[in-house]
């Protein structure tokens, strides 16, 4: 493509095509490439119920089509392409794709996301969306008098088996070592919790159920001993990744990778870049707040390329 952009948007989701409706009503005409996962998270999640406007609720990949719809409405370009390459050492930046296209843009709204790191069990892929969740906040509704195994040992895993306990008759925390790496006052919050019990040196290596979590098999971390424990859900709390390996050494990042942004706005260390949703966030992490930061750095692309002119 020859033509210079306004500005591109880099991954969908709720930040995205935000991102997306926002800049094509302000006649920005974004080209918005979808990455690997059109949507995002969202189509792996079956119902969503805190989303505001859905009273009853709304199947995850259906609420995502409905953004990509409105955003197209308004004049957005949305490609099933997967961003793999991008300049922003030279103006205008230049993104390319796997595809072998090319793209050049005045600006670059990076809405890339953030993947929940999974143990890489084939039947745990098999029944994501379906008791196999990484996000208690968003589906810890679902799980009413039932008993659920939480993975991991760290501040998250003992947040997320708390926060399950406001549902769950059972809240198992499976963790690998003899001790917890979460701070202490989160450790004694969930062992404090008598709907809360610590499983040591115990490893999920299997997940078993046709169409939903019905089983789990855990081995010993040191024995090897296996047993199968009977289970409604299984949550993974040991952490999430975010999808910025491309701005490596090029925009600032925190310890983990998530990019930083100026407080309280979009706009990274590099004019004219801005990132949004899950990408930059490690602390919501919740669909309604990737919509917010999609609309801010919208609105600071079209504030930016007004101050150029």
């Amino acid at each position: 493509m020859s033509d210079v952009l306004d500005t591109l948007i880099l991954g969908s989701g709720p930040a995205g095509y935000t991102a997306a409706i926002y800049a094509a009503r302000a006649n920005l005409a974004p080209v918005l490439l979808a990455g690997p996962q059109p949507g995002g998270q969202l189509t792996i999640t079956n119902d969503v119920e805190n989303y505001p406007g859905f009273p009853k609720g709304i199947m995850g990949p259906e609420m995502m089509e409905m953004f990509k719809e409105q955003a197209a409405r308004f004049g957005t370009d949305v490609r099933e392409e997967l961003g793999t390459e991008v300049d922003l050492g030279q103006r205008p930046f230049t993104i390319k794709t796997a595809s072998g296209e090319t793209f050049r843009s005045k600006t670059l709204i990076i809405s890339t996301g953030a993947s929940a790191i999974y143990l890489g069990l084939p039947n745990e892929t098999r029944l994501q969306g379906r008791g196999v969740s990484a996000c208690a906040t968003c589906d810890g509704f679902f799980f009413k008098n039932k008993t659920v195994y939480v993975v991991g040992g760290g501040d998250s895993a003992c947040e997320e088996a708390t926060f399950l306990t406001k549902y769950a008759t059972k809240v198992y925390m499976v963790v690998r070592k003899t001790t917890m790496r979460a701070s202490k006052i989160m450790q004694q919050r969930a062992l404090d919790n008598p709907k809360v019990e610590i499983l040591w040196e115990q490893n999920v290596t299997d997940v078993f159920g046709e169409n939903k979590v019905e089983a789990l098999e855990l081995t010993h971390s040191t024995t090897g001993e296996k047993q199968r424990v009977e289970a409604d859900g299984l949550f993974l709390a040991i952490g999430h990744k975010p999808n910025t390996e491309m701005f490596q050494g090029v925009l600032d990042m925190d310890d983990t990778g998530y990019i930083q942004t100026i407080p309280g706005k979009t706009a990274t260390n590099v004019e004219g870049v801005f990132a949004a949703g899950d990408c930059q966030d490690s602390y919501y992490r919740q669909a309604v707040t990737a919509a917010g930061t999609g609309c801010m750095a919208a609105i600071e692309v079209e504030r930016y390329l007004e101050g150029q002119h």
